[in-house]
């Protein structure tokens, strides 16, 4: 039976946010390493661990998990939307977060400036915001669905940066029939009832539609849960165990088109 719609993941899936991230890094560490006398990647690294373990070491911590907001995210979020009250607890620790990630990630590497932390803490954010990158297939694929199919955007995150990422590419949004963001509906993927929201805002049953995303543990874990079929865009060839089993897997959007006849 031909499928009637079509959900995608956004992070990794229609955007290239991992590059945008590291992008971001590279200039901001390479201004960070020059002063300080350091290696650039190595300051990467270190911000990059520091980060994670100060992230993690928040009470909000279980919250940014089960909504699905990284530590990365984290450094240039702002948090301003969201109606929890865990949303109000970010917006707050968010510029501390930011500062003494990049201070002790230079810490880590024998250097003592928190006054450098704060600068780099403010630039890594504008880099990463001067970097929306889509992948080249993206609006060839859409072109392609766009009214053959239902289309829905089912993306974790917080509410003010994932609509931040798509006011990044304009002509993104305009694709979709439906737009739902793990922070406004009050869980993430790979919960089934925001699968199940999703599918009564489409009118259609599990069935009816794919769902394509980049994350096993969220994408192809929620779209298996509630009997949906799931495409695995598993673009730099990850290798998985048999614990979560995608329906379908592909290493290009393009090759999703065969599939749904």
């Amino acid at each position: 039976m031909a499928k009637k719609a079509v959900l995608f993941d956004l992070d990794d899936t229609l955007l290239w946010d991992d590059r945008s991230i590291k992008e971001a890094f590279e200039v901001t560490c390479r201004r960070g390493a020059e002063a300080a006398g350091v290696d650039a990647e190595a300051l990467e690294e270190s911000v990059r661990r520091e980060a994670r373990a100060l992230y993690e070491s928040y009470e909000t911590f279980p919250f940014t998990k089960m909504i699905g907001i990284n530590p990365f995210e984290g450094l240039w979020a702002q948090f301003r939307e969201g109606e929890q009250e865990e949303f109000r607890k970010l917006e707050q620790l968010a510029p501390g977060y930011r500062r003494e990630a990049w201070t002790r990630g230079l810490s880590a590497l024998g250097v003592n400036n928190e006054e450098l932390g704060a600068e780099l803490a403010e630039q890594f954010p504008a880099e990463r915001r001067n970097r929306p990158i889509v992948y080249e297939e993206t609006f060839r694929l859409l072109d392609a669905l766009k009214g053959k199919y239902q289309l829905l955007l089912l993306t974790n995150g917080s509410p003010d940066l994932q609509r931040e990422k798509l006011s990044g590419v304009p002509e993104l949004a305009p694709y979709f029939d439906d737009i739902i963001i793990s922070g406004e509906f009050g869980v993430g993927k790979p919960a089934a009832p925001i699968f199940e929201h999703a599918l009564e805002r489409l009118g259609i049953q599990p069935e009816d539609g794919v769902m394509v995303g980049d994350k096993l543990t969220t994408d192809i874990l929620g779209a298996n849960t509630i009997g949906m079929t799931s495409v695995w865009i598993n673009r730099h060839g990850m290798e998985r165990t048999d614990e979560i089993i995608p329906t379908h897997e592909i290493k290009h959007l393009e090759e999703l088109l065969p599939l749904l006849v």
